[in-house]
């Protein structure tokens, strides 16, 4: 069986640095920090005292009241940026066969809000179980996708991928074969975390896994830093339109990129830490190679899991130099994590968008916030240091790991 090739034809975001792909592009070349002191809740007893929240974001112009109320910020988050996708797409809803539509979307925790308000409602009440009723559609994880069929009436498959903070990659990589067997013309993918909360942020302080670099919050996310110190929650979504080549040439398709290759594996090793050879690291980007028919001499960049920990970076850099050898001297490595923190389940998908953005302008955003050099990492690594770089690119690839020893990578090329 001839497998189809597979496009992507739409981009929508929703991040700290920026509420559009045009304003998150903006932000990524320019080395802007999202992180910020934390607006939603008083921190005062809080480890962590910032995170990467979105700014200027009110459902309200985007939904109604009542509708807004239904949904919690992860869904809201993921409608507004499959919205952004859909319109740059320029697909023509009245037209297209939904049947062969579907929405593989990515959420590591969901409704963390949802459930925490109504259980502090409950503890604070006299005993009695007074839940809203929108409780469990609010929080459950599969809502996201669910709501963005409804509205745009697609009926091909729709679910929820969970893999902590590979999700959204997972989502791709099952979105990818979908399209690729035949099963579908188009999918909606990407993912959508909102866990800036009391329980997100002090749940992860609790496992000592966040920076606590509260006197400079715009400075705390700095991957590959020897002074790094944690990562820096983010949140915020990102969407892509994931189309089968020949339904996008037949309708005159602005076409970003071909999506051509994904790759699962597992390290098999810790709840939360990396196996420190990267044994499952390794793995996850020769399967992706493979899985894409390339050679690691074909990467020209990697945007990096790099989430700004003092094992993840370094783990994750030495299993590069495996995978690629002499040729990772060559390459540009860059983690945008240092702009946008860490978006967990919505991981995956803005990064993956950041790294076709820079296919399409010839540039690799920066890993901003670097000082001090960490012995431990290569020094002959172009970590494309504070400043964005100009070069082609013409294969990209992005990784995500998640909690749990999940891994998952993707790759992207230029369409011939």
């Amino acid at each position: 069986m001839e497998l189809k090739r597979v496009v992507v034809t739409g981009l929508g975001a929703l991040t700290p640095i920026g509420n559009t792909i045009e304003e998150y592009w903006d932000g990524l070349v320019n080395g802007k920090s999202g992180a910020a002191p934390i607006t939603y809740f008083n921190t005062e007893k809080f480890k962590t005292k910032f995170a990467c929240e979105l700014k200027n974001f009110n459902a309200t112009d985007f939904f109604n009241r009542k509708d807004a109320r239904k949904m919690d910020k992860f869904t809201q988050y993921a409608m507004v940026a499959s919205d952004e996708a859909i319109l740059d797409s320029k697909l023509d809803l009245d037209s297209i066969d939904k049947l062969r539509v579907g929405v593989i979307w990515g959420a590591g925790i969901g409704g963390i809000e949802t459930f925490q308000q109504e259980v502090l409602n409950f503890a604070q009440g006299d005993g009695t179980p007074k839940f809203n009723p929108f409780f469990i559609p609010k929080m459950i994880a599969d809502i996201a996708p669910g709501n963005i069929s409804i509205k745009n009436g697609f009926m091909g498959p729709n679910y929820t991928t969970v893999s902590a903070c590979a999700s959204s990659a997972n989502a791709m990589a099952d979105a990818l074969n979908y399209i690729r067997l035949g099963h579908c013309d188009v999918i909606v993918t990407g993912g959508s975390e909102a866990a800036v909360t009391i329980a997100g942020m002090g749940g992860f302080n609790a496992m000592h896994a966040l920076s606590t670099r509260n006197d400079d919050p715009q400075s705390a996310s700095r991957p590959f830093d020897a002074n790094r110190d944690g990562f820096v929650l983010g949140e915020g979504a990102g969407a892509l339109i994931l189309e089968e080549y020949e339904h996008a040439k037949a309708r005159g398709a602005k076409i970003y990129a071909e999506f051509v290759g994904a790759g699962l594996s597992s390290d098999a090793h810790h709840m939360t830490a990396p196996h420190p050879e990267g044994i499952g690291v390794i793995a996850v980007m020769k399967n992706c190679l493979q899985n894409a028919g390339l050679n690691p001499e074909d990467v020209d960049a990697i945007n990096t899991h790099g989430t700004s920990t003092p094992l993840g970076d370094v783990a994750e850099l030495k299993a590069i130099s495996k995978v690629f050898d002499t040729h990772v001297k060559t390459m540009n490595i860059n983690s945008t994590k240092s702009m946008t923190g860490h978006l967990l389940g919505a991981a995956g998908a803005i990064e993956a968008i950041s790294a076709i953005l820079s296919m399409k302008h010839g540039i690799v955003p920066p890993t901003i916030n670097h000082s001090t050099v960490d012995s431990n990492i290569d020094s002959q690594l172009n970590l494309t240091l504070n400043k964005a770089q100009k070069r082609d690119v013409n294969v990209v690839m992005s990784n995500t790991f998640g909690f749990g020893g999940h891994n998952a990578c993707v790759l992207f090329k230029k369409i011939d």
